[in-house]
C-alpha cells in the first residue's frame, strides 16, 4: 500500500514539473504593468534632447534602445500569444521621430500590446510548447521570460545613459 502511494505521489509530482515555471496570468499580468510603468520612469527622466544621446558611437541611442525593447516586445509576444503583431520587425526601431513624445508614444502601446496579449492567455496554455523566432523551442512561460528578461536587460542598460545625461536612474521598482 505504501508503494502505491508512494507512486502515485511520484506520478503527481513529475506531472506537475512542465508547470513549475508557469505563473499565474495575473500575476503576469501585473509584472507587466509595472515594467510599463518603470521603463515609463525611464523614459520620463531623459531630457528630451538627450533622446538621440548615444553612449559612444556604436551603440544605440537612448530612444533606440526604448524602442528594441518596444520591437521585441511585440515579437514575443505575436509569437507567444499566436497573434498578429500591428508592428513589423524592427519597424519601431527604424522609426525617424524619436522625439520624446513619439517614443514613449511608441513604447507605451508596445506595452499594451503584451498585457492585451498575456489576457488572451490561459493558465494551462503557459505550458504549451512554441518555436520563438523559428529556431528555439519552448513553453510560453518560458518565453515570456525571456522577454522579460530581454527587455530588463535594455531598461538596464539605459541607466548608464542616464547617468552621462547627468540624470538620476528611477529607483528600483521590484514590487
Amino acid at each position: 500500500m505504501k508503494k502505491i502511494k508512494f507512486l502515485l505521489t511520484l506520478a503527481v509530482a513529475l506531472m506537475a514539473l512542465p508547470n513549475m515555471n508557469a505563473q499565474n496570468p495575473t500575476d503576469l499580468i501585473a509584472d507587466w504593468e509595472r515594467a510599463k510603468a518603470y521603463t515609463m520612469e525611464y523614459m520620463e527622466a531623459m531630457p528630451a534632447d538627450k533622446f538621440d544621446f548615444k553612449a559612444t558611437p556604436e551603440v544605440r541611442s537612448f530612444a533606440e534602445q526604448m524602442l528594441h525593447i518596444t520591437d521585441a516586445n511585440y515579437g514575443f509576444t505575436a509569437a507567444i500569444a499566436g497573434i498578429q503583431s500591428p508592428v513589423g520587425f524592427g519597424e519601431s526601431e527604424k522609426t525617424e521621430d524619436t522625439s520624446k513624445a513619439n517614443v514613449i508614444k511608441l513604447v507605451n502601446a508596445g506595452y499594451d500590446f503584451v498585457i492585451a496579449g498575456l489576457q488572451q492567455i490561459s493558465a494551462e496554455e503557459l505550458s504549451d510548447p512554441i518555436t520563438l523566432f523559428g529556431q528555439f523551442e519552448m513553453t510560453k512561460a518560458k518565453a515570456l521570460d525571456k522577454m522579460f528578461e530581454h527587455q530588463t536587460h535594455h531598461r538596464g542598460q539605459a541607466t548608464i545613459y542616464l547617468r552621462l545625461a547627468g540624470v538620476k536612474p528611477p529607483n528600483e521598482k521590484l514590487f
